[in-house]
């Protein structure tokens, strides 16, 4: 079980007088908030979104006038190091220059704000100690990152020529990388492609958005398994890999993950009619989304391998309850938004 740091994030407040206006955003933070050392880490914490004008984002180059009332809040500090702990890991492949998981829901990758034990890294420094320094002390041997309520297969560099080549293919947009996913909705086509831009949200930073003003390229394809009248089935494909992309891109097409505390809207699961559905995906405890199929070149033999992992318990409970009622014929009664 993570263990949950008790410091809360600093949060300062200032408003601009005649004496810093005109200034850089980046430049006026390092002037006003002795905790802010350096433009770097004035910079770190506007890019985060942990810098507020009023109730807007702005960029480090704003300038920032007079009555403006700027709102940072720093991150709590974290260990010098993450320690290993003894937690199973699902080992799906291991050799000398990598290593594959399954990894469950519930479980993030790596220590971050708040979070400093129970992490895929922590089981991981107990599991081997040869990991790849290249992601650092915080993140040793990650090539890329689960949310931490998605589940799926993961693979870990052990060495810095597997971390390079991995991060090399990644980067590239090689790897194939499908997930699978119950979503509200009913698609009117069979497939899609979603293409865009993502960036933080504009007024909320636990949250990306594929409006935001400075995003990166994100491309997301999609078909639909099976339809259970207001829940869909889908399989997801990567061609790149931003921050919570499928959940963006699912929800603002209209079909959010079942689950998705973020993404989702309260008011969709009450537009379930049959009460055993309703029930089952109120039993989840995270977003329905599995990262399902991994394949890649290996590093070093150039050998592709691709893994795999089956439906999680508590997401096949969710599709056996919409078999069941389908097979009753009751499912054709929902309704659906689209």
């Amino acid at each position: 079980m993570a263990v949950m740091l008790e410091q809360e994030p600093e949060q300062l407040s200032c408003v601009v007088d005649d004496a810093i206006a005109g200034v850089r955003l980046d430049s006026a933070l390092t002037r006003l908030f002795l905790q802010i050392g350096s433009r770097s880490m004035a910079q770190k914490l506007i890019e985060q979104g942990d810098v507020r004008c009023g109730d807007s984002v702005v960029r480090a180059s704003y300038r920032v006038q007079v009555g403006d009332t700027l709102q940072v809040s720093i991150p709590a500090p974290l260990p010098a190091a993450p320690q290993p702990e003894a937690i199973e890991l699902v080992v799906l492949y291991e050799d000398a220059d990598l290593l594959v998981v399954d990894k469950p829901a519930g479980m993030s990758v790596h220590p971050g704000a708040g979070i400093v034990s129970g992490t895929l890294v922590n089981a991981l420094l107990h599991h081997c100690d040869d990991l790849s320094g290249v992601g650092g002390e915080i993140r040793p041997g990650i090539v890329h990152r689960l949310d931490k309520g998605t589940s799926g297969v993961l693979v870990v560099a052990k060495n810095d020529m597997a971390h390079r080549g991995l991060a090399k293919q990644f980067e590239e947009h090689t790897v194939k990388r499908l997930y699978q996913t119950l979503v509200y909705g009913n698609p009117k086509e069979e497939t899609g492609k979603i293409q865009g831009v993502i960036g933080r949200h504009p007024t909320d930073r636990l949250r990306m958005s594929g409006f935001a003003k400075h995003g990166k390229r994100a491309v997301t394809n999609w078909r639909v398994i099976k339809r259970y009248g207001a829940v869909s089935l889908l399989q997801v494909r990567l061609e790149t890999g931003r921050t919570h992309q499928i959940r963006v891109h699912l929800s603002e097409l209209g079909y959010p993950v079942l689950g998705d505390p973020l993404y989702t809207d309260g008011g969709r699961l009450n537009t379930m009619k049959v009460p055993s559905i309703k029930k089952a995906i109120q039993a989840l405890e995270r977003q329905a989304l599995h990262a399902r199929v991994l394949g890649f070149v290996h590093p070093r033999t150039q050998e592709y391998l691709e893994f795999s992992s089956p439906f999680p318990v508590d997401l096949q409970a969710v599709v056996d309850v919409l078999e069941k009622v389908a097979a009753q014929g009751e499912a054709d009664g929902q309704a659906s938004d689209e």
